[in-house]
């Protein structure tokens, strides 16, 4: 597109003088004597100014027309050849519009990318893109530049700068950049072009890097001064047969050196191209490729050779070796060992040495068919014998010319990347067994408050010494242990109910430190040590405790000849966890608990294992594998992280970090949770009625023989739409028990609605999930919770305190 330039060969003429300004100059010269003689009352120097001012008029009219002026700055039209000349030779699609939205001016690379010149914003069809480049036209108007970032045209990603330009700033640049995508065309270029090339060239190796259509885009020194003369010769974009000449024998020579020369071995390495797929790549050589030039030994043989190709496989940074047809290992770089697992430089005799035994017959078929025949690459998936759990690609690109080699096969390290996999997958599993847990949970603690309910009304009938009274008493402690482990299966899940306290970890050890004497035995020797000025945290104190006795319990089996338990507290504030470069771990302020031992130590292969439900390294029966379990689930439910660290024959310590409280008034907190006193009332017998609401049969039926036993009238049912229908029955309602999750309608629905006509009505939730999973939805006033499972005398008391709770009247 030719630039428009706009030109006035008469604005270059000096403007014609005005007929008014001879009598304008006698006016002026005669007022300004006037004005002289006024004001002095000289007659001579009255005529010797205005003569002055004559003068001078004069003399810039004589000028004037000596030196006619230019056309002025605002009417200045500038040269648009010189700003497209400019524009071309740049990288970037330039274009300029004027006000009108106008193109005044583009370069060729903008015709390239845009067919037919648009006016910008209007490049494409695509109306959004269009609408975003509008609006950051109008941006540049106001504030004199803007900005659009990663647009998509086709194949190409391009960056848009916009800017107001021009003398009067009537103008807009638009400069269209592109984005390279990283790939590995261009660590190739870097290798060639970097000390490497030059060390390879100092080894007698020439390298260069072609596209698919022959052109050379990279080359190392060696390479260049031999092909062209001089090492800093610039024959990028050349094409490379160019350089090359091949004789009657079919050997290959560089075209400069003429007969003088040395005929060639070439090795050529396929690179795929980011965007293609991973399978196997029978055109690859249709593509950008490494190729690499040795000088031919006297006497044709490819032995020579190949140590020089085995010298620059040394040195490159990917995992490459080299097969000869029969399928046997010629070489291994440093790389591929470390990716393949091999140690102390051993060499494995053939490549299915180095995975499992099902893919050993793939692995030699494969580099059989790429021994033979014509050249090509692929990829193919396998499991290596040391990770048998991990299939990673095996590429391999058949090679010519080389003497024994053949094959060329790459290994990619990837132990980082598969690291991250089982984290992921680990993190999945856990997440899955947590929801399966909360739900198995829920389900059987509904079972277990049936039984431990029946019993206790069955206690009831019956005295110490009755023959059954042993055996129904045994039901109600073997249930008891049932609640405990679904306790532990909610404590995973991180759906147990808590109460959390602001508190201070030392006073939790010191609680604690009685029973744990005990606990660990003579052979164990328990030391504790604080630090100083720790932040408070806010957790539950009973589930701490049980958090150190499950830890110190595992400690105490892991020293079966004795040895020491610590437990240790100590600040960690906001830089010191900075510098731990912890991924996991937030940067804060902690109070941190330290759990260690000196006993045996956990193996690796152990270690992330130990949180998961269920997993025990103790003999069957005498473990439940639930103990780190519940453990890792009451600190994450407190807002804290726990880290295991373990040494075989050193011990193992638990590090467990919990946030510092920064409440309004942490002091305060803390002194009113000490203050607190759980006032126990023993009286549980009742009156009025009461409208109980619950789906499972087997637990309302001994709820409601429970609350009828203590006194109260109770009404049932089943769900909450029925229990609406009750409540609108016109009986007085004293108290609502219901659950929490049932179907049709939920006791919080049910809840909400029956408060509009009975406002001071008071509710009791019951549930087998816990208060803080449920506390989004029962966030209701003047309402109390109930876990499941509960005793007979534990409804009794809640209900007494609900119907307790009902605000005075005024």
């Amino acid at each position: 597109m030719a630039a428009r330039v706009k030109r006035d060969d008469d604005a270059w003429m000096a403007p014609p003088p005005s007929r008014a300004f001879l009598p304008l100059l006698i006016l002026a010269a005669l007022l300004s004597a006037a004005i002289v003689l006024y004001a002095i009352g000289d007659w001579a120097l009255a005529a010797g100014f205005a003569a002055t001012v004559v003068t001078i008029a004069a003399l810039l009219a004589w000028y004037r027309r000596l030196y006619p002026a230019q056309i002025s700055d605002r009417d200045a039209v500038p040269d648009w050849t010189v700003a497209r000349a400019a524009a071309d030779a740049s990288s970037m699609a330039i274009a300029v519009t004027d006000r009108g939205g106008r193109l005044v001016c583009a370069s060729d690379l903008f015709g390239e990318w845009f067919a037919g010149y648009p006016s910008p914003p209007a490049v494409t069809a695509d109306m959004v893109l269009t609408d975003n480049l509008t609006a950051a036209a109008r941006a540049a108007w106001r504030d004199g530049e803007a900005k659009v970032e990663g647009i998509a045209h086709g194949a190409l990603r391009l960056d848009i700068d916009i800017a107001r330009t021009g003398r009067s700033e009537d103008y807009l640049l638009w400069r269209f950049t592109p984005v390279r995508q990283p790939s590995a065309l261009d660590d190739v270029h870097r290798l060639l072009t970097g000390e490497a090339g030059r060390q390879l060239g100092e080894a007698g190796i020439m390298g260069v890097m072609i596209g698919g259509e022959g052109r050379i885009r990279a080359a190392n020194g060696a390479f260049l001064l031999r092909a062209a003369g001089r090492i800093d010769a610039n024959i990028t974009g050349r094409d490379f047969a160019a350089h090359m000449r091949v004789d009657d024998k079919g050997r290959l020579f560089l075209a400069r050196e003429e007969s003088g020369g040395l005929p060639l071995r070439l090795l050529q390495v396929p690179l795929r191209r980011a965007s293609q797929p991973g399978g196997m790549q029978n055109g690859a050589q249709d593509g950008p490729m490494l190729l690499l030039l040795i000088d031919e030994p006297a006497g044709g043989g490819g032995t020579s050779a190949l140590s020089y190709i085995e010298t620059l496989l040394s040195l490159l940074p990917f995992g490459l070796a080299m097969a000869d047809r029969d399928g046997r290992v010629l070489f291994v770089n440093n790389a591929f060992a470390r990716a393949a697992g091999l140690k102390g430089g051993d060499k494995p005799s053939y490549p299915g040495d180095l995975v499992v035994r099902e893919d050993q017959a793939a692995v030699a078929d494969a580099v059989r068919r790429f021994a033979v025949g014509p050249q090509m690459s692929g990829d193919i998936a396998v499991r290596m014998r040391d990770q048998p759990e991990e299939p990673i690609a095996l590429s391999l690109a058949g090679v010519r010319g080389l003497g024994e080699a053949a094959v060329l096969l790459s290994l990619k390290d990837n132990s980082e990347e598969s690291k991250l996999k089982r984290q992921v997958a680990q993190a999945t599993k856990m997440q899955a067994i947590g929801q399966l847990a909360g739900g198995v949970a829920h389900d059987f603690n509904n079972i277990l408050t049936a039984i431990i309910g029946h019993c206790d009304l069955m206690l009831m009938r019956h005295t110490p010494g009755d023959s059954d009274y042993d055996d129904i008493q045994q039901i109600k402690s073997n249930s008891n242990r049932a609640a405990g482990l679904t306790r532990q299966l909610l404590a995973f899940s991180r759906q147990q109910t808590l109460r959390p306290q602001v508190l201070q970890l030392p006073d939790i050890v010191a609680d604690v430190s009685n029973l744990l004497k005990r606990l660990l035995g003579e052979k164990v020797k328990l030391d504790v040590s604080h630090g100083r000025n720790l932040g408070a945290v806010r957790a539950d104190p009973g589930q701490l405790e049980q958090v150190i006795v499950n830890l110190a319990v595992n400690a105490r089996d892991a020293m079966p000849e004795g040895g020491t338990l610590n437990i240790q507290t100590y600040g960690v504030p906001a830089n010191k966890v900075r510098d731990m470069r912890q991924q996991i771990l937030p940067v804060g302020d902690y109070t941190a608990l330290r759990v260690s031992d000196t006993g045996l130590g956990i193996p690796p292969d152990i270690l992330s294992k130990i949180f998961e439900p269920f997993f025990t390294t103790k003999e069957l029966g005498k473990g439940t594998g639930l103990g780190l379990s519940t453990v890792y689930g009451i600190v994450k439910q407190s807002g804290g992280y726990i880290f295991a660290e373990s040494e075989l024959g050193r011990g193992a310590s638990f590090v467990i970090y919990l946030p510092v409280y920064a409440g309004a008034d942490a002091d305060a907190e803390q002194a009113a949770s000490r203050a607190k006193a759980p006032v126990k009332r023993s009286e549980t017998w009742g009156t009025g009625t009461v409208l109980l609401v619950e789906d499972e049969d087997m637990v309302r039926a001994v709820a409601e023989r429970a609350l009828v036993r203590q006194g109260y009238k109770v009404l049932t049912a089943s769900d909450g739409e029925q229990g609406l229908e009750v409540l609108a029955g016109g009986e007085k309602i004293d108290l609502l028990i219901s659950d929490v999750v049932m179907p049709n309608m939920d006791g919080p629905s049910m809840v909400a609605r029956a408060r509009r006509n009975f406002p001071d009505l008071p509710v009791l939730f019951m549930s087998g999930y816990a208060e803080e999973q449920l506390r989004k939805s029962i966030d209701i006033a003047n309402v109390a919770f109930l876990p499941k499972p509960f005793s007979v005398n534990q409804l009794a008391e809640a209900a007494r305190d609900a119907l307790g709770t009902v605000p005075a009247p005024e």
